[in-house]
């Protein structure tokens, strides 16, 4: 794997399963990718009760969170294919492993709360499309938090995997314009 700490500038402790690769995406594709995705379906992001400020679409599989359970949905659109293939491809997947995906708009100001992904997942992988954000990851050491972050660059792409993706948890703080993100996820094997 390529040297990302050199490359990238990546903090040497950031957790393990944690990759991250800049320009998945060229810009051309990202425009392609964009004028599709304001087209799609969105609705505000309601969770137990509350409605949050990001605006979300699901395909393949949806979460609902006051039921706690997973139901299949919409098929994931064709325009999406390429991108799932790349960003399985930088996962080291087969693009059909990667069943569900979340499109999230998040306009200026959103942001998302300290989270680990539901336990019907296995990885995730997160494709950052207009505008860049802070990611921030965090876990319980003790009586302290462990801490680290990345910028996530506009048609970047992140995995999180095995410890960062069991021990830690993420976040996004309020963004200053408006972003997509692209979140593919594949289903747990073992539950």
């Amino acid at each position: 794997m390529i040297d990302q700490i050199g490359l990238f500038g990546l903090d040497p402790s950031l957790p393990g399963g944690f990759s991250y690769q800049r320009d998945l995406l060229s810009a051309t594709e990202e425009q392609a990718l964009i004028d599709q995705i304001k087209e799609l379906p969105f609705r505000e992001f309601e969770f137990h009760g509350f409605t949050g400020r990001r605006r979300v679409v699901s395909f393949g599989w949806r979460y609902d969170f006051s039921e706690r359970s997973l139901f299949k949905t919409n098929d994931i659109p064709a325009f999406l294919f390429p991108v799932r293939a790349k960003a399985a491809r930088f996962a080291s997947l087969e693009p059909d492993q990667l069943q569900h995906v979340l499109v999230t708009e998040y306009s200026k100001g959103a942001a998302i709360g300290w989270h680990k992904d539901k336990a019907v997942f296995g990885d995730v992988v997160g494709v950052s499309l207009l505008s860049a954000c802070t990611f921030r990851l965090r876990r319980k050491s003790g009586a302290r938090w462990e801490r680290r972050s990345i910028v996530a660059e506009p048609r970047s792409v992140y995995l999180l995997r095995g410890e960062s993706r069991t021990e830690w948890e993420h976040s996004i703080p309020g963004v200053d314009s408006l972003r997509y993100s692209l979140t593919f996820r594949n289903l747990r094997e073992d539950l």
